[in-house]
């Protein structure tokens, strides 16, 4: 895309692990008379250098990349490029992970099983100033708000840290201790400190217990 194509239209940067995913939405957004991708990443630190050279006036990133948590990059990006509105397309199921998402720092939460017609609504509605939720996540969010629950008090799992999950979903995934410390780039006593949190947050009593509440727990997340 050359400068000439990017004058007098919204910038849109795409963070994503699967090639297929920003083939598709870069073909999505160039079909749009107002919106151009200026650039694509597949793990939050090549994300990271792109977006504070190019910024963009949208990110729209993945929960889950190559090397990290999107929640950690738009955490990253709050602090770094303010000016970034953030949009998170994901698999994950937003009862999950949208509150976090938009406590880190997002204006958005998609699911990818969404319509096209709904990924640019969104789209525009971050661009717009507005959030860019479900109507049914919504309605939660205003219920819980109502009923005076925050997040801590709503589910076991929601009293995790964004790490903690983190950490919980990769042992969900079937990850070892040692790989998910080669993934989150921490030692393998940081991760079983982590793991011996989760343990006490959800009052589980062995290892075995904890991977088998990981496993149910991806897998609600994933509608597997």
């Amino acid at each position: 895309m050359t400068s000439e194509n990017l004058r007098n239209k919204k910038t849109v940067y795409l963070v994503d692990d699967h090639p297929l995913v920003r083939e598709w939405l870069t073909n999505l957004i160039h079909q749009q008379p107002d919106l151009a991708v200026c650039g694509e990443a597949e793990s939050g630190a090549q994300a990271r250098e792109a977006i504070l050279a190019l910024k963009p006036d949208v990110a729209i990133i993945d929960i889950a990349l190559k090397d990290s948590s999107g929640i950690e990059l738009i955490k990253d990006l709050k602090s770094c490029c303010p000016g970034v509105l953030v949009l998170v397309l994901s698999m994950h199921e937003e009862g999950h992970y949208v509150e976090r998402a938009l406590r880190a720092g997002a204006r958005g939460y998609i699911m990818k099983r969404e319509t096209t017609r709904k990924v640019v609504s969104a789209i525009r509605q971050v661009l717009e100033g507005k959030l860019a939720i479900s109507e049914e996540m919504a309605a939660a969010m205003a219920s819980r708000f109502v009923e005076g629950k925050t997040l801590a008090t709503a589910s076991p799992t929601e009293q995790l840290s964004d790490r903690e999950l983190e950490v919980f979903e990769l042992l969900g995934q079937g990850r070892g201790t040692r790989q998910i410390a080669e993934l989150l780039k921490v030692s393998v006593k940081t991760v079983q400190a982590y793991c011996a949190r989760i343990k006490e947050k959800l009052n589980l009593a062995s290892a075995s217990e904890l991977v088998r509440e990981a496993v149910r727990f991806y897998e609600a997340a994933h509608k597997i």
